[in-house]
């Protein structure tokens, strides 16, 4: 009996002197708005009364501090204030990298380009427009006749002269097969109508070889609605065939009618302007053309500008080139344009020198103004990546490319701030997650290795719940210590799973409640499920 008391003693001896994990929470918040600083002192106080310590903090402001009033800062300070008092720690997110958008406020065209190679050109009237490819045309595009697609699911009838689908429970699709030119830009349309659409996502794609994804704008449509055209882009990379798909997936309830549907060049649309992003036109012949004397100088004014700087549209009337060469003359043209990720996500180059200005520049301007003992790196989900001048001209891997980012952005905190800590998401980095081998989105060739420029005194900020045992092994065994990123607008109990997945695993100090969503209803729940863990 004593020595099982002792024993019964002892562990209690070690649970009691375990180190509690931190306890974070994530939210983003616009500061220069007052009531927003009201609703984020009242869910520090909140947080802070069921355990948590740490708050990680994204504000889109933070990309552009030398344009904020002193407003912004009084609430900046207020925050500061409140985080003190409650003994709270306020970790601020910085550098957006994939999510670039607030970046590319400062310049849209520090967008990621596509290529664009060689595109004809035929001048009329002084101006110079792409040749049309009447090969591209959809022969099917009046939708009033299912023969002329390559294929249609049998959920699909004509009526009057238009596709339609009711009340389907698997998928409703059509699709044509085409040929188009490598490295080109291609506009896609059609014309939806609804009535008590739900269940359902209607989805425009652009499949390349071995069911290579091209066209990844998420189209937004109403449960209801009348005839509305909807556009999207594509740029064809090294594909000379593309299966051209209009439909949904997985079945949906009420009704939608298809029409319309068009394949076309798309021109000058977004066209990016920057050093490693060049415009060039030459002759038939091969003769390089001068901006300025040749033809005029030419920009897209609505790149990256539509609502506000950083705010990118798959669409609109692209701009002319305007030149003095003679009527019929044919040009090769050559440019680079950005791709927009489902709603509204673009990616910076990170090549390009004025990229890496800004992310020194947003270092320095964040630590003057937080004086933080900690800060976040936002490298997550990064879709775009390698393929303008500036990336390919380093001959780098696309996950060399990534390495040498971090590295980069790990020594301006490091510079900022010595001796604090730096925090970043695992994905990019954890072959288990986003860094594997082609194909990841339009990242151009192999991910691998982008880990080699994650130095092991960054922590870890995982939310690879659906490989968490492979993907805690890799950063531990590898010495990067890690936080939990649970709960992911899931269940409370999410974190649970994630805490019995690390049991034995070195180096894991925190848990994360994470909501892209800022529901922040289970928080308490959350906190429970901890407590539980820690046997408290």
């Amino acid at each position: 009996m004593k020595i099982k008391t002792l024993i019964l003693s002892t562990l209690l001896a070690h649970a009691a002197a375990a180190v509690p994990l931190e306890r974070w929470v994530y939210t983003p918040s616009n500061l220069l708005v007052d009531e927003n600083i009201t609703k984020l002192t009242a869910l520090m106080k909140r947080a802070r009364a069921c355990g948590f310590t740490k708050m990680l903090l994204a504000d889109s402001k933070f990309s552009r501090l030398d344009q904020m009033d002193k407003r912004y800062f009084r609430n900046l300070n207020q925050i500061k204030t409140e985080a003190a008092a409650l003994s709270m720690e306020v970790i601020p997110a910085v550098f957006p990298i994939g999510y670039s958008n607030d970046m590319l406020h400062v310049d849209p065209n520090l967008a990621e380009g596509l290529p664009v190679r060689d595109a004809i050109f035929l001048v009329e009237k002084g101006e110079a427009r792409p040749v049309a490819d009447p090969g591209i045309a959809l022969k099917g595009g009046a939708c009033d006749n299912r023969k002329a697609w390559g294929f249609v699911d049998e959920t699909i009838v004509v009526e009057n002269g238009t596709f339609r689908a009711s009340d389907f429970p698997g998928n409703s699709r059509f699709n044509a097969k085409v040929k188009v030119q490598p490295f080109h830009h291609y506009r896609l349309s059609i014309k939806i109508k609804t009535d008590n659409l739900s269940g359902g996502k209607p989805e425009m794609k652009a499949l390349g070889q071995d069911n290579l994804s091209l066209q990844h704008t998420s189209i937004q449509v109403a449960p209801t609605q009348d005839w509305k055209t909807y556009d999207v882009t594509f740029n064809s990379l090294e594909q000379k065939e593309v299966l051209i798909y209009f439909g949904i997936w997985g079945g949906a309830k009420g009704t939608i009618w298809w029409d319309d549907a068009s394949l076309s060049d798309a021109g000058l649309v977004n066209l990016l302007r920057r050093p490693g992003a060049p415009f060039t036109v030459k002759t038939e012949s091969g003769v390089e053309l001068k901006e300025g004397l040749d033809f005029e100088k030419i920009s897209d004014p609505k790149c990256g500008r539509v609502k506000w700087g950083g705010d990118y549209e798959t669409w609109h009337e692209p701009p002319v080139l305007k030149t003095k060469q003679p009527d019929g003359t044919k040009l090769k043209v050559s440019w680079f344009h950005p791709h927009i990720i489902y709603d509204e996500q673009v990616c910076a180059c990170p090549s390009e020198p004025a990229t890496r200005d800004f992310l020194q520049d947003q270092a320095r301007r964040m630590h003057e103004v937080w004086g933080a003992k900690s800060y976040m790196m936002s490298h997550d989900e990064w879709r775009v990546l390698g393929w303008d001048d500036a990336c390919s001209r380093r001959g780098l891997s696309a996950g060399a490319l990534m390495a040498d980012n971090l590295r980069f952005c790990t020594s301006l905190l490091k510079s900022a701030n010595p001796g604090g800590n730096i925090y970043v998401w695992n994905d990019m980095f954890d072959p288990h997650h986003n860094a594997v081998k082609p194909p990841y989105y339009l990242v151009k060739g192999d991910l691998t290795g982008s880990w080699d420029g994650l130095a092991a005194d960054v922590i870890v900020m995982n939310w690879n719940f659906g490989h968490r045992a492979e993907s805690l092994k890799f950063f531990a065994d590898r010495g990067n210590r890690q936080v939990l990123a649970g709960y992911y607008d899931d269940s409370a109990e999410q974190i649970g799973r994630w805490l019995e997945a690390a049991k034995g695993v070195k180096g894991v100090q925190g848990v994360m409640y994470t909501t892209w969503k800022q529901n922040y209803a289970d928080l308490e729940a959350f906190a429970r499920v901890v407590d539980r863990a820690e046997g408290k």
